[in-house]
């Protein structure tokens, strides 16, 4: 049985579209889907719960991701094991073909391929994408940024979420490189924002946890960070990406402004959360 863990926090308007291509299909037995929802004021449970026996609902007082990672991790009892933001959409088929790959054995991680839903989007978003989209950590074996699958050998490297705010590049740091992979066949959707500000400021909490890895992980952050800079320069040769390179800077340089003047007021922990994807 495959078990697949997410975490919700005032996810009432996005659960549904995770949820719905998630059980459609699923075979008795097949999956334990369990939600937990924390520190919700929303209707994120009630959401949760219209879809019937295959989704196990868990709430907790408690607004903390890793919390409610920990607290499904604990109850689940399946693997291969996913853990699944309650804001994207994952489709059943391509969990059913990294299930494949995880039980093959070869490697004890691995996440589908990420696609980014750019429709309606304005000129700067796409722009931003454009060049994100083509760094290593989109398309190295990327593990996280949406969604992440463990093999129970997998599960073996570690004992709780530690209370970080990057839990996808924890994950990504258990493994060594050909113990974790991105399958080809199988993808997921994610749904960015819709305006610049609130971009950089998703920017500022990704800064916040590179951060907190840097001080666990300095040698693989620093390796990490090394390969994305060669990559932008190998991009910065193509003149038609020039324009989207300027704006993915731009927002890189205005993110660095923000999170280090959080960090001198001693704000850099605050959760910035977007709204404008939902």
């Amino acid at each position: 049985m495959i078990s697949i863990v997410i975490p919700a926090h005032n996810e009432g308007r996005v659960l549904g579209r995770c949820l719905e291509p998630i059980v459609r299909g699923a075979c008795v037995g097949e999956l334990e889907v369990i939600v937990v929802c924390n520190g919700c004021t929303d209707d994120t449970a009630d959401v949760a719960r219209e879809f019937g026996p295959l989704v196990r609902v868990l709430e907790t007082d408690r607004p903390s991701k890793n919390y409610a990672l920990n607290l499904g991790d604990a109850e689940a009892k399946g693997f291969p094991r996913f853990f699944v933001d309650a804001d994207i959409v994952l489709p059943l088929e391509s969990i059913r073909r990294v299930s494949d790959v995880l039980e093959q054995g070869r490697f004890l991680g691995a996440a589908p391929r990420m696609r980014v839903d750019l429709s309606a989007r304005s000129w700067p978003i796409r722009a931003f994408y454009d060049i994100w989209m083509r760094t290593p950590y989109v398309n190295e074996d990327m593990l996280g940024c949406g969604v992440y699958a463990i093999s129970e050998e997998g599960r073996k490297r570690f004992d709780r979420f530690p209370d970080i705010i990057a839990d996808d590049c924890f994950v990504r740091l258990l493994f060594d490189e050909d113990e974790k992979t991105s399958v080809d066949d199988a993808w997921f959707l994610m749904t960015p924002p819709q305006t610049l500000h609130s971009l950089i400021h998703i920017n500022v909490r990704r800064a916040v946890g590179m951060l907190e890895m840097a001080e666990r992980h300095p040698e693989t952050t620093a390796s990490e960070s090394d390969r994305q800079r060669k990559a932008l320069g190998r991009i910065a040769i193509d003149p038609r990406r020039w324009s989207a390179l300027a704006v993915y800077v731009y927002a890189k340089l205005v993110t660095t402004a923000i999170f280090a003047l959080k960090k001198v007021r001693g704000r850099h922990k605050e959760w910035n959360r977007d709204e404008t994807s939902r």
